[in-house]
Parts: C-alpha cells; structure tokens; sequence
C-alpha cells in the first residue's frame, strides 16, 4: 500500500507534472512566478487545496451523482480556497496584497478540477491524498524554480519576508525582460525543453 502511495505521490513530481507534462495551470504560473516570496505561498495553497479537496472528493464519490459531480466539484474546492484566502488575508497580508485575484481564482485552477475529475473520482481517500499532495508539490518546484531565475536574474536579488537574502553583484545589469510575461513564456519553454530532453535520455538508458 505505501509503495503505491509513493508511486502516485513521485507520479505529480516527474512524469505527470502539471506544468512540465500536463501543462495545465500555466496562467497563475506566468503571472505569479516573478517573486520567490509569492510564489511560495502560492505553491502551499495549491498543495492545501488539492490534497484536502481530493480527499474530500475521492471519500464522497460514492455518493455524488455523476451528473452533477462537476458543481458538487467546484463547491468543495471553492470551500478550501475560502479557508487559504481568509487565513493568508489574516496571517500574511503583504503575501496576500501580492497575490491578489490569483488565491481566489485557485477555484478555477485546471490542476484542482483536473485532479478531482480524473483521479479523485475514481481512486480511495489514501491514493487521492497523494495525488493532491504530489500534484501540489510538481506545480510547487516548478513555480518556485521559475520565480528564483526570474526575480535573481531579472532583478538582481532575492526578497524574502522584506528582507533581501541574495543579491547579484554591483554593477550587475538586470535583463528586465524575464520580470515581464515575454520573458517569463520563454524562459517556461526552455524549462519545459530542458526536463523533456531529460526525461527522454532516461527513457532511453532503461530501454538499452
């Protein structure tokens, strides 16, 4: 049982990403990813929101009529996603003020939905849980690794909690475009590049 709980679980982190595979949720991705800071935050709500909404979902679903499953869907998510927004707009409201439309709009986050509908729905509590929580954990790693090239590379330091924890040497001359949503597409496409060709070269020792 534990080694198909992991199974699910690393599935999220490698070969069903949801950004670098299934390149869903690219919006928040784009629009959020040009601060370390934010972006974190934005990686915990995400994992809140499908581990616990998957849970909910896969331990219902023997009860939730097919034909209305989608609504029933949105309602338990949107419910997770009022928790984030209210306890990040209590707790952390500078995080909260950066993020802004992006916490709420989580309810509509393809990766949420995708994975109630297509794995929740149809899989126990245990396995969705690790769905959600590895799901979470793929969009997190990329979205974070995002922010750091973009905020370090683009504005020449690191923000953490108002305090700079990294900084690029005097005279560095930021390229201000990888701050912008050109250069956050280009820099997603190299990305996306970089783990395909990786993950074909893996492919191809196991089959030598």
């Amino acid at each position: 049982m534990m080694k198909e709980w992991l199974r699910v679980f690393k599935a999220g982190l490698s070969i069903d990403n949801p950004l670098t595979v299934l390149m869903i949720g690219l919006c928040a991705t784009l629009a959020v990813s040009s601060q370390v800071e934010g972006s974190l935050f934005m990686g915990f709500a995400v994992i809140f929101v499908l581990g616990m909404s998957n849970a909910l979902i896969a331990a219902l679903r023997k009860v939730i009529p097919s034909q209305v499953r989608i609504p029933i869907f949105i309602v338990i998510i949107a419910s997770f996603v009022t928790v984030v927004d209210l306890f990040m707009k209590a707790f952390f409201p500078p995080i909260y003020a950066v993020l802004g439309i992006w916490i709420p709009l989580i309810v509509v986050n393809c990766i949420i939905l995708g994975r109630a509908e297509a794995f929740a729905y149809h899989n126990t509590v245990w396995l969705s849980i690790a769905d959600g929580l590895g799901m979470g954990a793929g969009f997190s790693l990329v979205l974070v690794g995002l922010a750091f090239i973009r905020e370090f590379f683009g504005a020449g330091k690191i923000e953490f909690m108002g305090a700079t924890v990294l900084r690029m040497p005097e005279g560095y001359a930021a390229p201000t475009i990888l701050m912008m949503f050109p250069g956050a597409f280009i820099l997603f496409g190299f990305v996306v590049a970089i783990v395909r060709a990786l993950s074909n070269r893996s492919t191809a020792r196991k089959a030598a």
